[in-house]
């Protein structure tokens, strides 16, 4: 199987434009156009986690975290992230990330992280923004109908649960053909006026290469008229951190409880346990002290995350319970969780999970 072929399936789960601008994912090193014989998955790439994948002949390593955030002036060896980028090179291996965009995806991290935590009627707890477009186009009244269709088909016209979403107005388009036209209607060398209706829909940012395609191949004038906006609505599907409901309220302590088995967590740094039971659970995988007051906006009982700062448990203002599980075991499923994407639709290509613990903190108890 071609690299490109693989990435296209992970980048129709977690698009890349879902990422944070700060983000580096997608394909890091490697030629798409290569054949991969085996892929090795973890959430981190350190050296011995190219050795492992040396030693399995996969000529591919997928991570959670990209190994390059920051640009590389020089390539020397001279850290252990220049070191991984040379080992993979000079070995022919790729490697790819997918953070951020997998973050921001109802079915990813936090997904899981609300699966394994049992969390019913789960929503994205701060939708993303800037990602939907609206299509604007004219067009003769008796061809609506089919153009309208392939734009829904391209991917157009979705809005939550509805679909073949469109707002339409008649009116009339006027136009001169020059001399070097073929127009559909109307004659060179003289003005027409057509009887036209407005199409309005919106699409999201990944999908104006289909969207425009299914426009121009449908649409019967020579030169089709269009307008793209960019909308800064917010899109309730993608977006950083879920919160749900556990099914039945638990005292701070059994939460706790269940927090460090079900999450497979060493310690969990809490702020001072409340009164009331927890029923109602913000997460976010990975380091989300960012979400804190959109937590506490949505009525969280407990927020779990990863990565706050002494003064930041000071915010929860005994509002709800921070829950510190560690950056790793917040994230750690998320190997599993690629494994699963990719088994689902290669099933019989070579996939294996690293044998390698990749964190880099350790606990003393």
């Amino acid at each position: 199987m071609r690299l490109a072929v693989l990435i296209r399936h992970l980048e129709t789960f977690a698009p890349l434009n879902y990422q944070e601008d700060y983000d580096n994912s997608g394909l890091i090193v490697g030629d798409p156009n290569e054949e991969i014989q085996g892929a090795l998955v973890a959430l981190d790439c350190l050296e011995s986690v190219v050795d492992e994948a040396i030693l399995h002949n996969c000529n591919l390593i997928i991570t959670h975290h990209p190994i390059v955030f920051k640009g590389l002036k020089k390539i020397t060896g001279k850290n252990y992230v220049e070191r991984v980028v040379l080992k993979a090179i000079k070995n022919n291996i790729a490697l790819y990330a997918i953070h951020t965009n997998l973050d921001h995806v109802s079915y990813g991290v936090n997904g899981v992280i609300s699966g394994r935590l049992g969390l019913k009627n789960t929503k994205i707890l701060s939708p993303k923004g800037s990602i939907l477009k609206k299509l604007v186009t004219f067009c003769p009244t008796a061809q609506a109908d089919q153009v309208r269709a392939a734009i829904f088909a391209a991917g157009g016209g979705n809005i939550s649960n509805y679909s073949e979403c469109s707002f339409n107005a008649e009116g009339f388009g006027t136009f001169k053909a020059g001399e070097d036209t073929d127009p559909f209607v109307g004659e060179k060398g003289q003005q027409h006026q057509e009887p036209e209706v407005r199409i309005e829909t919106i699409f999201k940012s990944q999908d104006q290469r289909k969207v425009l395609i299914a426009l121009f191949e449908h649409h019967p004038y020579e030169e089709v008229a269009y307008d793209i906006y960019p909308l800064e609505n917010k899109l309730d599907s993608v977006g950083a951190g879920m919160i749900g409901w556990l099914e039945e309220a638990l005292d701070g302590a059994e939460f706790l409880r269940l927090l460090k088995n079900n999450m497979d967590a060493t310690v969990i740094r809490h702020t001072r346990l409340l009164p009331k039971k927890i029923r109602k659970v913000a997460v976010c995988g990975g380091s989300g002290s960012f979400l804190l007051q959109a937590a506490i906006a949505a009525g969280a009982d407990a927020f779990v995350t990863a990565d706050f700062k002494y003064h930041e448990f000071f915010d929860a203002d005994e509002k709800l319970v921070i829950a510190d599980i560690g950056h790793f075991e917040s994230e750690q499923f998320t190997s599993d969780l690629l494994i699963d994407i990719i088994q689902e639709k290669f099933p019989n290509f070579a996939i294996r999970l690293t044998e390698h613990n990749t964190n880099p903190i350790n606990y003393f108890i």
